[in-house]
């Protein structure tokens, strides 16, 4: 049996599977030893919108990693979005005290940074140095021990509704799991799938899970933009269920099973057998009308994307293109039709950098949860909460946010 000090999970709550991915920290790296899924009931885009069906979701879940992995979990590190999600860079100056930088300093300058009006009803959930500035002097990563007298900081900042951050908690605490970190989803897959050098070149993460497609922008090895459309992969089992007149599930079996963004990629006489609502036959159709229903949506999603990434003002700084990952990234045709209306490369992301059960794993619908592993081996310096069933969980995850600067020392 794993040793508890070496196990972290990661809860990817989606809004159309619940997976729990358990790694174990080893000198050799991280190796997955547990996986558990199961259907999400009771989110909508993201957002909890029925507490005990999310709660039932995630046990089972859990559950199910527990069995694989032959240990009882404790603490998660868990994804969020929804569309409720909002980024953007902020800057900060201070005056260098001594000369020369200390932690305190840098310290100082990222608190000034973060150090505007935000609402309410939203909270801070990553704060994330992208570059410091020193007399001038830009583009450094760690200044600390350097001389200057004028310090700056460029952060990206993430805020979420404090009442979704807080459905979420309190849907894994009630599960019976503590909270050792709430992530947002694209960082997390991020983790997972892209490499330092596409980082540095400039990438675009686009992560397509059921109900939000996740957006993040990296350049210069930092990430610099992030953003949430409320799209995904259920409005093409939506439309697919409307055109070819079959119940939902059915419809969401088609397309895992048949589904091709691109009508053109079809041989014409490739027929499906697609089921009828209430009880009628199942009929023959041609694979083609799938496709034709398929590809205009997928094309909306993908055109809305690149309205975003052109908006953000990075659409030249990503010269290394674009990655696919999330459930609807499987589907073929994704990436061709990506390159077309990107006009730039596109691949699929799977998880890398992990060992133990890789085939399983090795699926772009799993890029979240094992990204989460991933970000709890590389920012898991803080203890995580004490004891099953916490009641102050999400009162300690607000303090731990507010204490979120010890991340980068």
């Amino acid at each position: 049996m794993a040793k508890q000090d070496n196990i972290i999970i990661g809860l990817d709550i989606g809004t159309t599977k619940i997976c729990a991915i358990v790694g174990e920290v080893k000198q050799e790296g991280l190796e997955i030893i547990g996986i558990g899924t199961h259907p999400s009931k009771g989110l909508r885009k993201g957002v909890v919108v029925n507490i005990d069906s999310t709660v039932q979701s995630i046990k089972k879940a859990i559950e199910e990693a527990e069995l694989m992995a032959g240990c009882e979990l404790n603490t998660a590190y868990v994804g969020i979005a929804g569309g409720h999600i909002k980024g953007f860079n902020s800057h900060g100056v201070i005056a260098v005290k001594d000369r020369e930088i200390t932690k305190a300093d840098i310290a100082r300058v990222i608190e000034a940074a973060q150090a505007i009006t935000i609402p309410t009803d939203r909270e801070v959930i990553h704060v994330i140095p992208q570059e410091y500035i020193l007399d001038n002097q830009d583009c450094i990563q760690e200044p600390l021990g350097m001389s200057g007298v004028r310090l700056e900081a460029k952060v990206h900042i993430v805020t979420a509704a404090v009442a979704s951050a807080q459905n979420i908690v309190k849907s894994v605490n009630k599960a019976g799991l503590a909270v050792a970190d709430v992530v947002l989803q694209q960082i997390a897959s991020s983790e997972a799938v892209l490499g330092q050098d596409e980082k540095d070149i400039g990438v675009a993460l686009i992560d397509i899970g059921g109900g939000t497609t996740d957006i993040a922008i990296y350049h210069n090895g930092t990430i610099k933009h992030t953003a949430v459309i409320s799209l995904g992969g259920n409005q093409i089992t939506g439309d697919i269920a409307v055109g070819l007149r079959t119940p939902s599930e059915e419809a969401e079996k088609v397309k895992k099973k048949f589904g091709c963004c691109m009508t053109s990629m079809i041989d014409k006489d490739e027929t499906i057998e697609v089921p009828g609502v209430g009880g009628r036959k199942p009929r023959i159709v041609s694979r083609q009308i799938l496709g034709e229903i398929i590809e205009p949506r997928v094309e909306e999603l993908f055109q809305l994307i690149n309205q975003e990434i052109v908006r953000s003002g990075y659409d030249s700084a990503i010269a290394s293109g674009v990655v696919l990952t999330g459930g609807t990234a499987i589907m073929e045709g994704t990436v061709e039709l990506g390159e077309q209306i990107f006009n730039l490369p596109v691949r699929r992301g799977l998880p890398a950098g992990i060992g133990g059960l890789v085939d399983i794993v090795k699926n772009p619908m799993y890029s979240t949860g094992v990204g989460l592993v991933l970000y709890g081996m590389k920012h898991g310096t803080l203890p995580p909460f004490n004891g099953r069933g916490d009641k102050q969980v999400f009162n300690r995850l607000l303090e731990k946010m507010k204490g979120w600067v010890k991340e980068f020392f």
